[in-house]
This record gives structure tokens, sequence and C-alpha cells, in this order.
């Protein structure tokens, strides 16, 4: 039992993450309307819940830049190199889905949309996703004790169980965000710092956040 409130700031943030993507399908909202909620309770989750475990000391600033700018390059790279290549059976069908944004036509010419749909990937997401994956599952699948285990030990199975799953949040987009995980275990064995992680996780949706708007690749926010 203790064991399982000691993870709740790991843990809670990405839950409600998730719930919250799931209510705006459920019940759709105006695009701006739907921005501001959640990054208002994304924001409070943060601060109530999150913040024990919430660690912004970046040991290595170099790196983690480069570690972020180099799974940008790997994450547009496919669709670069291969025109039609998201649009094969491995990535777009009824299991990992298609890749479509979700923004419509009128949020994506609405500068306060885009802004703060940006917000939200370079500041919410890699801090909430950096707690989840790195900060506790690939530590409590080695042990329930998580708290005992540093952050950055290996083991084989929480490196390929944490990089698998991570793809597969990442739905028709699923190969690249397999490569992204394994980048990003790597960069938090190397570095063992949360840090180092969420301002490459944050580099990373930055540069990506600003291609889709200069480029109108709009597919890559879902």
């Amino acid at each position: 039992m203790a064991s399982r409130s000691r993870a709740v700031p790991y843990v809670v943030p990405f839950a409600v993450f998730l719930a919250l993507i799931g209510l705006s399908h459920l019940w759709p909202l105006p695009a701006l309307t739907d921005e501001i909620l959640r990054l208002a309770v994304m924001a409070a989750v943060l601060f109530w819940v999150a913040r024990p475990a919430c660690n912004f000391q970046v040991r290595q600033w170099g790196g983690s830049l480069l570690a972020g700018a180099l799974i940008f390059g790997l994450w547009i790279a496919p669709d670069l190199l291969f025109p039609g290549y998201r649009h094969s059976f491995l990535f777009n069908n009824a299991v990992v889905g298609t890749a479509q944004s979700s923004l419509s036509e009128a949020a994506r010419h609405d500068a306060p949309v885009l802004f703060l749909r940006s917000l939200r990937a370079v500041i919410v997401v890699p801090i909430v996703e950096e707690l989840f994956w790195r900060g506790w599952l690939m530590r409590w699948t080695i042990s329930n004790d998580f708290e005992q285990v540093p952050l950055g030990a290996y083991s084989a199975l929480s490196f390929w169980a944490v990089a698998l799953l991570f793809a597969s949040e990442h739905g028709p987009y699923w190969d690249v965000g397999l490569v992204a995980g394994i980048v990003f275990n790597l960069w938090m064995i190397r570095t063992k710092s949360l840090g180092d992680l969420i301002l490459a996780h944050a580099v990373a949706n930055a540069c990506l956040s600003g291609y889709v708007i200069a480029a109108g690749k709009w597919e890559y926010w879902l």
C-alpha cells in the first residue's frame, strides 16, 4: 500500500492526461475551450499531485538538447524519405488508428489554439510522460519498491517493456515512437536524470510543434 501511494505523483498525472483525451472524444468542445481546460486541469494536477516527484535539474544540457533534436529528426524522417509511407496497412488500421489530426480546419488557423496546443506539447507532455515512463515504470518493472531502484537502472525487461508501451501510446506513429522510446531510455540510463529526459522530450516536441505549424503537417498532432 505504501508503495502504491508513493507511485501517485508519477502515475496519476498520466492517468488524468489520458482521461482528458478520452473525454475530448466523448464530449467534443470548441478547440480553444478544450485547450484551456486541458492546460488548467493538468497544471493543477502537476502542482498539487506531481510536485514531490518533479526534479528539473539538468546534468547534461548539450547532450539533452541534441537528444531532443535527434528524436525530432528520426520522427519525421520516414515520411520525408518515403512519401506515402504512413498510409500503409502497418500504420493505418483498426488497431493503431490513422495519422490524421484532431484539429479542425478552423483551429489550424487560430493562433491562440496553436499557441496553447504547442505549450501543452512542450511543457505538460514531457513532464507527464517522463514521470510515468522513465520516472516510475522503468523502475517499477525492476522492483515493486521502485523508489529503491535508482533512476536509469537497467534491466532488459524494463528497457524493452517501456520502449514497446511508449511506442503503442503513439498509435500510427508506433514505429518512430519505438525508436524515440529506445533513445529516451538510453539517455535515462546515461544521465540518470529526470530533468535531462524532460528537457530532451521538450526539445523534441518543440521542434515537432514548430514543424507542424510551419509545414502544415497537422497529422503529427493526433
